[in-house]
This record gives structure tokens, C-alpha cells and sequence, in this order.
């Protein structure tokens, strides 16, 4: 299991939080230092049926300064996902990865099916 956080995001903490309370201790990767692989992205676009638009942060200064709310619907996916590759602050996190399935985003029911409770 992977998990990619960022230190000072309070969601990212929560998320943390419960799956410590779950006894579970993932693999913690800094977002912004390390972002999520090509690879890894592109096998969250699939969980996510191919909807690009949920790979980001769109809530986030990177997103807004790149005018990416305009940018994006033109954008390939290659040029997307290369775009995330090289600047975690765009990634929607936190973002985890596991055997189970994967989530983007905190979402406890959606946690708990994935991880068994």
C-alpha cells in the first residue's frame, strides 16, 4: 500500500489518522517531493473510469496559476498525466494505492470498502 500525502494538508493527516486507527501503517510518500509515477497515474485514471479532471487538486494555487480549468478539457491525456508526473501540487490527495483498489481523495466509505473497514 501506497500513500501519497502532503504534510500540511489537513485531509491527508485525517486519512492517515484512520488508517493508523485501523492498525494500518502505509508506505507514506511525499506528494509534492515525490509524485505519483506515469504508471500510477494512469492506473488511477482507469479506477476512475478515465475522468481526468479527478486526478487534480483543483482547489489549488498550481491548478488556477496553470488556468487549467480552461486548459484542461483540450488537454491529452498524455499531456495531462505528464503534467501531474512533474508537479504533486496538482495531484488530488491524498492519493492511495493498494492490491484492493485505489482512491483519490478522502473518502471513509469508500476507504472501508477498499481496506475492509
Amino acid at each position: 500500500m501506497k500513500l501519497y500525502t502532503y504534510a500540511k494538508c489537513g485531509t491527508c493527516r485525517k486519512a492517515v489518522a484512520w488508517l493508523k486507527a485501523r492498525g494500518i501503517d502505509p508506505e507514506e510518500i511525499p506528494i509534492r517531493e515525490r509524485p505519483p509515477s506515469k504508471a500510477e497515474l494512469m492506473r488511477m485514471l482507469k479506477g476512475l473510469g478515465g475522468e481526468l479532471r479527478r486526478l487534480f487538486n483543483t482547489s489549488g494555487q498550481d491548478y488556477r496559476a496553470l488556468n487549467l480549468k480552461d486548459r484542461l478539457p483540450n488537454m491529452s491525456v498524455d499531456e495531462a498525466i505528464g503534467l501531474l508526473a512533474g508537479n504533486g501540487n496538482l495531484v488530488k490527495r491524498p492519493f492511495l494505492l493498494t492490491d484492493a483498489g485505489d482512491a483519490v481523495g478522502f473518502d471513509e466509505a469508500r476507504w472501508s470498502e477498499l481496506l475492509g473497514g
